[in-house]
């Protein structure tokens, strides 16, 4: 007999609290990151999880460009 179960793609999930620790940020800054859109996360009742591929992503995404701190660099100066 054939197996008609379908397969799925396991998620990797995080809290929020391992998403924080994970990015070096307070959990206030991760809820800002959530509510601004800037890293999708998922309601679960009463907790937030967000997707660890997602994090990566947006971690990726925060990635500064070479030329980029120019008006940073020179308010220090």
């Amino acid at each position: 007999m054939a197996n008609n179960r379908k397969s799925y793609d396991s998620i990797s999930w995080m809290s929020s609290k391992e998403a924080a620790d994970y990015l070096g940020v307070s959990l206030l800054t991760l809820y800002k990151f959530i509510d601004t859109g800037a890293l999708p996360g998922y309601l679960m009742g009463r907790v937030i999880r967000v997707k660890y591929d997602d994090v990566l992503s947006f971690l990726e995404g925060q990635r500064i460009g070479p030329g980029t701190l120019n008006s940073v660099v020179s308010d220090v100066d």
